[in-house]
């Protein structure tokens, strides 16, 4: 089966693409040779005299240039200009502060032209209330622990995008409920002139009175309390490095703390190693992006490559000894009729094999998981996944709501696509994984897991995505499940 799809795949790869793939794709936009004779007389040599920006209230015109690779004085062959102009705007549109983006060129004179940008800014401020689930996905809520209203966090959530009209973001988070959570974020794009280089700064505390303190038969099992269960406190710094349009590079050191009531000691004398209730570490990580996704909400062609690596335990001090790497691809295709098909290939990898619960590497977190096994937390010290998805645009159209009072949600997008799919996994259990001496959550480790199914993505405005999906798995279980955030 994976033969068959990767066959696919290459076949696709090898015939779908278009001549200008290369500059479409490309990190830098080539710069043609200035010798005529090698050029098709159809076309010629035009200037970019000055380039315009009409539209941006806050955002600041050097955060818009920074992602053109049209410049001023910049010599370009006519015939390459719309592909470079398209591009470009698709650059600017996964900056997620507009709402729409158009480029328009003005003839100066027949070897110049200028450049209009027209852009709609999104809405950069938003005090979101916080009422949502504490478990993984909504589908492990409904049906491992009968849709308990009692397991919501509800509080408020503040995002401050575009900050100072730089792109840079605060993000406070006050939480209640199942899980009290306290965050502060601010991230700064860039530090200097030529906007390569940016930082991060974070810190975050978390007290629950409701924790996972083990797994049985792949599912989370919950103490709940009067007192607080586990505290974590944490911080961090990232360094970020953007020399390109495309790939960025993340440096990040951060320390943790963890600490647990004796009470999960007693139920899980493996949640932490030792016989100590804290742990206590620091961290170092690295991790390269590589995106050339035409949308970022919701991309249909390009491609997506992520790695990094991180090391838990940088002192002789530290408590907690893990190192991880993971890696991941995405390709996106466009073909015909309004037909796309995606592939993601996913694996992670972590050492020792001999870490306490509490630090177990698992499928099933965020949007790793094989479709069919949405309410299975799958640990291991390893794991493959493969997901494909062949889809249908239904319906698309952008409505304009005059009415609202804020300009900034006036601009109302929806698309709608039916789809199939096909997940493949497999995870490696963990040696001597047991509880009370007895070998547990080996029932979907060292097999392969397969999910097939079909359903509907909608997709709306500040990047919603809705999916409703129908899918059968290798363990014969099937059923309806959904999700409030785009596949991969």
């Amino acid at each position: 089966m994976l033969a068959s799809i990767f066959g696919l795949i290459c076949l696709i790869s090898s015939h779908g693409d278009t001549p200008h793939d290369g500059l479409l794709l490309s990190d830098s936009v080539k710069r043609p040779s200035k010798n005529k004779t090698q050029i098709d007389s159809t076309g010629k040599f035009v200037e970019i005299n000055r380039i315009f920006v009409i539209g941006n209230r806050i955002t600041r015109d050097k955060i818009i240039l920074r992602e053109l690779s049209l410049k001023s004085g910049d010599i370009v062959y006519t015939g390459d200009l719309s592909t470079i102009i398209d591009l470009d705007k698709k650059k600017l549109v996964n900056t997620r502060l507009f709402n729409t983006v158009e480029i328009r060129t003005l003839e100066v004179d027949p070897k110049k032209i200028d450049l209009l940008i027209d852009l709609n800014e999104r809405w950069y401020t938003f005090p979101a209330p916080i009422f949502e689930l504490a478990d993984r996905n909504f589908n492990e809520w409904w049906q491992n622990y009968n849709h308990d209203f009692r397991r919501v966090n509800y509080g408020l959530k503040l995002y401050q995008f575009n900050m100072r009209g730089r792109n840079e973001t605060l993000r406070l988070v006050a939480q209640f409920g199942y899980q009290r959570k306290f965050e502060l974020s601010y991230r700064i794009p860039y530090i200097d002139e030529k906007q390569k280089q940016g930082l991060i700064f974070s810190v975050d505390y978390t007290g629950t009175k409701n924790l996972a303190y083990r797994t049985e038969d792949h599912k989370l099992v919950y103490l709940e309390d009067n007192k607080v269960l586990r505290v974590t406190k944490g911080a961090s710094l990232t360094y970020t490095y953007r020399n390109s349009f495309y790939q960025t590079h993340a440096l990040k050191m951060e320390y943790r703390s963890n600490e647990i009531g004796d009470t999960i000691k007693t139920l899980n004398p493996n949640y932490f190693n030792g016989e100590s209730l804290i742990q206590q570490y620091g961290g170092i990580s690295y991790s390269f992006t590589s995106d050339h996704r035409d949308y970022f909400a919701y991309p249909l062609k390009g491609h997506h490559f992520m790695f990094s690596i991180l090391k838990y335990g940088i002192t002789p001090v530290d408590d907690l000894n893990k190192f991880e790497t993971s890696v991941s691809y995405t390709r996106y295709f466009t073909l015909k009729n309004k037909f796309f098909l995606s592939n993601n290939s996913v694996g992670a990898w972590s050492s020792p094999q001999d870490l306490d619960y509490a630090n177990y590497t698992a499928l099933g977190y965020r949007k790793q998981f094989v479709k069919g096994y949405e309410i299975y937390l799958i640990e291991g010290p390893y794991y493959l996944l493969n997901k494909t998805t062949f889809k249908k645009l239904l319906f698309s159209h952008t409505y304009h709501w005059g009415n609202m009072p804020i300009e900034q949600f006036r601009h109302v997008p929806i698309q709608v696509y039916l789809k199939t799919y096909a997940d493949l996994g497999y995870v490696r259990n963990y040696p001597n994984y047991t509880y009370n001496g007895e070998p547990v959550n080996y029932q979907l480790t060292d097999k392969l897991l397969t999910g097939v199914g079909g359903g509907l993505d909608i997709v709306g405005a500040y990047d919603l995505v809705l999916r409703f999906e129908y899918t059968l798995n290798a363990e014969g279980d099937h059923g309806f499940f959904f999700h409030i955030k785009k596949e991969f």
